[in-house]
């Protein structure tokens, strides 16, 4: 049985761009008989706004949606810290505590992850950190994390089997200092567990989906099939987002638009004036 999912943080309003993310899962989910779930990411720190949540669960019944709903991210803190610190630090030794701040990582970094970030130049692994780690995040040793894991493939059912590249990634944080995981190993040991088969979201996270091939393999964890949809795109051609103000869903809602109407067009790619759909994939590795 198929089963997706959509996986908003709450930190911010719901916009076009989301609804169309979760229209693509749950109608994948849909067309085949399966489950369509909800999962709340908040662990993004002070920036979580839970009051949000119960948001979310408004526009989706307004879009037409039903879904069965899975624990929120902050139940599984423990999880993630187990996994870090019992899998990947003290049995295979693939995880180091980093203090630098973004700054320094910015001016010293020489390299550019698929994905735009800044290649971590291995500061900390090169001069471990010594006595109190409680304000370091924690980065994979990404070198001895693929000699241990060994070569692997991942499957994107728009751009086919996939070579996994973690390395062009450079030492990842895995556990960071604002917040208990990162996305990469949150998501990833998420979907796991909530036994997700197809992995649905942008293409703007097309690039990720390298580093949580590995993690899986490191893990032990099932691996789906990923989906990265197309994004909306706003007037100056770059993705809707919740810093830049787009417009809510919710404000729609309480002016006292359809939702269904506005899911059947956003379905049939009919796109408010001001807003198109990205072509091909970004990232693709």
């Amino acid at each position: 049985m198929i089963v997706t999912r959509f996986a908003p943080s709450p930190n911010g309003p719901l916009h076009l761009g989301h609804a169309f993310s979760a229209l693509t899962a749950h109608d994948l989910a849909a067309r085949h008989g399966g489950r369509f779930l909800l999962r709340i990411e908040d662990i993004d720190g002070a920036r979580s706004r839970p009051e949000l949540a119960d948001e979310f669960r408004r526009d989706l019944e307004w879009l037409g949606l039903e879904w069965d709903e899975v624990p929120a991210q902050s139940t599984r803190v423990a999880n993630y810290d187990l996994m870090a610190h019992e899998v990947l630090y003290r049995a295979l030794g693939v995880l180091y505590p980093c203090r630098c701040t973004r700054a320094e990582i910015a001016a010293a970094a020489r390299e550019t992850a698929p994905d735009g970030s800044a290649v971590y130049p291995g500061t900390c692994r090169e001069h471990p950190v010594s006595g109190d780690t409680s304000h370091c995040a924690w980065r994979l040793d990404m070198a001895r994390a693929c000699a241990i894991a060994g070569p692997h493939v991942w499957t994107d059912e728009l751009a086919g089997e996939q070579k996994a590249r973690p390395e062009l990634f450079g030492d990842v944080v895995i556990l960071r200092k604002d917040a208990p995981a990162s996305y990469h190993l949150a998501a990833t040991m998420d979907d796991h567990a909530d036994g997700v088969t197809l992995v649905t979201r942008g293409m703007d996270l097309f690039a990720s989906t390298h580093v949580h091939r590995l993690l899986q393999a490191l893990l032990g964890l099932s691996v789906p099939t990923w989906h990265h949809h197309a994004l909306l795109l706003d007037g100056e051609g770059r993705k809707l987002a919740k810093r830049r103000e787009s417009p809510a869903l919710a404000e729609l809602r309480l002016a006292g638009a359809d939702g269904r109407a506005l899911a059947d067009r956003l379905r049939a790619h009919q796109l408010p004036a001001g807003i198109s759909l990205s072509e091909g994939l970004h990232g693709c590795l």
